[in-house]
């Protein structure tokens, strides 16, 4: 697997180079935006870690320019810790967020979780019940596909599993404390609805390109989210 991992602070950037090494990834560093950006252009990247400050392009115009072609899954890693750069960097399509200080086995098992998830996005299950198809929306859990009124739509993985959840639940109310549990693989805690919110708003978005309307995925105020039989 090859990890691109992005910071200007070197003893950073060399500690996470180490212990990735010591799980055996393979590691491209850069303390600068460009150079991270040619690599991404020209080498097969499973994962990024990206800081946001950068002395020349910031984490947040990678992230952009990594979700504009590719699905793999971005860690951003800062040490800024106002609450609206999370919520930027989650609406710009990032998977995980990592505050500094932070425990570099943290990050290591970060990195293994998000690559678990997109493994099995790209490789897909072989179970049966693996297509859902109304309204509209095909969703295709084996092949990861998602059509929506004819229209191929891109999802992250944690998209794609946001909406499979509902979907496979549809017209039964999802908590976001049930949908972030189930869907992240981790404890609820308070600000966990904020990262549900955003990821909902962001497929949303998606979804009303083809209709020019952001209904499929309903919010019941007070409870959680469902999408209708």
């Amino acid at each position: 697997m090859n990890i691109l991992v992005v910071d200007d602070e070197k003893e950073i950037a060399d500690v996470v180079e180490l212990y990735l090494q010591n799980d055996q990834y393979k590691v491209f560093k850069f303390y600068n935006g460009q150079d991270a950006l040619d690599c991404i252009n020209n080498m097969k990247i499973d994962l990024a870690i990206l800081d946001i400050m950068l002395p020349d392009i910031d984490g947040f115009q990678i992230l952009k320019q990594i979700r504009q072609k590719y699905t793999f899954p971005v860690i951003m890693l800062t040490a800024k810790t106002e609450y609206m750069d999370k919520i930027t960097g989650l609406t710009l399509g990032a998977d995980d967020y990592i505050p500094k200080p932070f425990n570099p086995l943290e990050l290591v098992a970060r990195v293994k979780a998000q690559l678990r998830r997109y493994t099995q996005y790209n490789e897909g299950t072989k179970e049966e019940g693996d297509v859902l198809d109304f309204g509209g929306l095909l969703l295709n859990r084996t092949s990861h596909e998602c059509v929506y009124n004819e229209v191929p739509l891109t999802l992250t993985p944690i998209e794609f599993d946001i909406l499979w959840l509902l979907c496979e639940n549809r017209g039964k109310v999802i908590s976001s404390e049930e949908l972030f549990e189930k869907v992240w693989h981790e404890k609820y805690y308070k600000n966990s609805n904020n990262t549900v919110m955003v990821h909902i708003r962001h497929l949303r978005e998606k979804m009303s390109a083809p209709t020019g309307k952001s209904d499929f995925i309903k919010t019941v105020w007070g409870v959680g989210y469902k999408v209708e039989e």
